[in-house]
Formats: C-alpha cells, sequence, structure tokens
C-alpha cells in the first residue's frame, strides 16, 4: 500500500468516525430534551388508535420515503404478536399527487387528499427537514382546523410548521441528514412507545 493511499484511507477513516460521533450526539441531545414530550405523544396516538382512529403521513424527497417507512411499521409489524394499526402514507399517490400538482398546485398535493379522508380525531404526521414545505404547512392548519391531531417531525429552527403543529419535535441540526437519521430514530420509537401503551411488552 503506497503513502497516497495510506494518506487516502486515514481521511477517510476520520471523516466516517467523526460523522457517527455527529450522528450520535445530535441523536442523544434531541431525545434527552423529547423524551417525556414523546412519552406523552405515544400515550394521546395510542387512545386515537383505540378509539379506531387512523394516521395520515406526508413528506417530501427523502422524507416521503420516511413517510412510508411509517406506514409499513404501524401497517406490518415487525413482531408477530404486534397488532398492526391504520396508517396511510399519502405520499405514495405519485399520479395523484402530479394530477394535482398540474391542475390545482403543488402546495395541495397532501391537502386534498387528506381533506377527503381524514375525521376528526384522526392524526397527521408531517415529516420534513426544513419545516418550511407549503404542501406541508397547509395540510396541517386544515387537518388542526377539522379537529386532527397534528405532528410534525422537524429540523433546523422548525420552520412554519412547528407553529402548527399540536406535537413538534425539532432535531437541532443544519445538516439533513443528521436529521434524516434522527428522523428514523424517531419513528421507531414513537411506533414501540405506541405499542406498549396498547399493551405490547416492551421487548424491542
Amino acid at each position: 500500500m503506497n503513502t497516497t493511499t495510506k494518506e487516502s484511507l486515514e481521511r477517510s477513516r476520520t471523516a466516517i468516525i467523526r460523522k457517527v460521533r455527529e450522528s450520535t450526539s445530535t441523536a442523544t441531545t434531541f431525545f434527552d430534551e423529547n423524551a417525556d414530550r414523546l412519552s406523552s405523544l405515544a400515550e394521546t396516538m395510542a387512545s386515537a388508535f383505540q378509539a379506531r382512529r387512523r394516521l395520515f403521513v406526508i413528506g417530501n424527497g427523502g422524507s416521503s420515503c420516511d413517510a412510508e417507512h411509517v406506514s409499513v411499521e404501524f401497517m406490518h409489524p415487525i413482531f408477530e404478536k404486534r397488532k398492526p394499526l391504520p396508517c396511510i402514507s399519502l405520499a405514495s399517490q405519485s399520479a395523484l399527487m402530479s394530477a394535482i400538482a398540474n391542475d390545482v398546485d403543488f402546495s395541495a398535493v397532501f391537502t386534498l387528499p387528506l381533506m377527503q379522508l381524514a375525521e376528526s380525531g384522526d392524526m397527521v404526521l408531517a415529516i420534513s427537514t426544513s419545516g418550511l414545505s407549503a404542501n406541508l404547512v397547509r395540510p396541517l392548519q386544515k387537518a388542526r382546523a377539522s379537529g386532527l391531531i397534528t405532528i410534525a417531525f422537524n429540523g433546523k429552527d422548525g420552520g412554519r410548521l412547528s407553529a402548527v403543529a399540536d406535537w413538534n419535535f425539532v432535531v437541532p441540526s443544519y445538516s439533513i441528514h443528521r436529521i434524516q437519521e434522527v428522523h428514523v430514530m424517531l419513528l421507531h420509537i414513537l411506533w414501540d412507545l405506541v405499542h406498549i401503551n396498547l399493551g405490547e411488552e416492551d421487548i424491542v
């Protein structure tokens, strides 16, 4: 192995360790600050599911993938004995989204289907790294006015979503990667806590 290769490998190793430490530190800070509120949200969501309410999830880009991930976790639990819970990702409706964006406006792509499907007492979760997307702010505004429980997984300073979410969780970072990493951890822990509040064993 030549000197150039060794130096390159050492730079890569240093970068990897730095990024892992940043991710760990960001997650630790976030959950230290939000553990109590997260526990309260899980209780609220468990009660809503017990009342036969549904969870709708929305997001753009990478956060749309997280929205689908949330839906899979709730609809198809990884543990055989855990109950599936009704969770719909509106981000998966690509044909409908493109039709609304073309015929109305992109900011309406989630608002229109959400208002057609959701009922008072249902829940809507918006996932965003910035909190600034109009197509996430609008549906949460409408949902809140219609009696839905509004939740936001956010980043940076929370953006405009912070003002329209009953439950707002801001990851204290300006790195999109660090925010998204904590969002995935957040959705897994929230899913688990909801089931525990529904009487399932804490086995994860």
